[in-house]
């Protein structure tokens, strides 16, 4: 089986910096945006769409998401992409050894790849302040920590609605790794040095 570092993260704490630069160190692939190519030419739908429905739920309740938007046979347009996504991520690590940001990817994979499951965490000044400096994602008079807190939410939603992980809780991944007392490049060593030993 090929080797995937599945990195799921809190928003703002650099999950997906760390795994492009381990991507980078490592000579394989970090799929995020390109998986949101994937899924938006098999589905047919618009990629920002995509990125907001594949991984976050439209509010932060779980129960909410999974009752809302249903058609008479019980599926929603969230659930086509899951199911999108579910098989394009397969695809991949059938593929190839690589990284995959987000989407729940440790969850999808098990059994079909060697995987490193991993939680990026961050604490909440860092986190505002690549937010607010790096993403850009801000708009003006928001307040940052309650856009953390609400995506935090939305993605613990959207874990819960599609798996029996418990998104953030340590007993879930292989490592946990505090991006804000590590920095960055440290993070990337540790994961190197652990995706060697796999």
């Amino acid at each position: 089986m090929n080797k995937v570092v599945a990195i799921s993260r809190q928003y703002g704490s650099a999950g997906r910096t760390i795994g492009v630069h381990l991507a980078g160190k490592l000579g394989i692939s970090c799929y995020d945006s390109v998986l949101l190519d994937k899924i938006a030419e098999k589905t047919g739908f618009d990629k920002k769409y995509i990125q907001e429905s594949g991984e976050y739920t439209s509010s932060g309740s779980w129960m909410l998401s999974a009752l809302a938007g249903r058609d008479y046979n019980g599926h929603s347009i969230q659930d086509e992409i899951w199911n999108v996504q579910r098989e394009v991520i397969t695809e991949l690590a059938e593929k190839e050894s690589c990284i995959i940001v987000g989407r729940n990817a440790d969850y999808i994979l098990e059994g079909k790849a060697d995987i490193l499951s991993v939680f990026i965490h961050a604490n909440e000044e860092s986190r505002v302040e690549r937010v607010v400096n790096e993403y850009k994602e801000i708009q003006q008079k928001e307040d940052p920590r309650r856009k953390i807190r609400q995506m935090d939410k939305r993605r613990r939603a959207y874990c819960q609605l599609y798996t029996d992980v418990q998104w953030g809780d340590a007993r879930f991944y292989d490592v946990c790794l505090d991006s804000s007392k590590f920095g960055i490049d440290k993070c990337v060593d540790i994961l190197a040095e652990l995706y060697e030993m796999m």
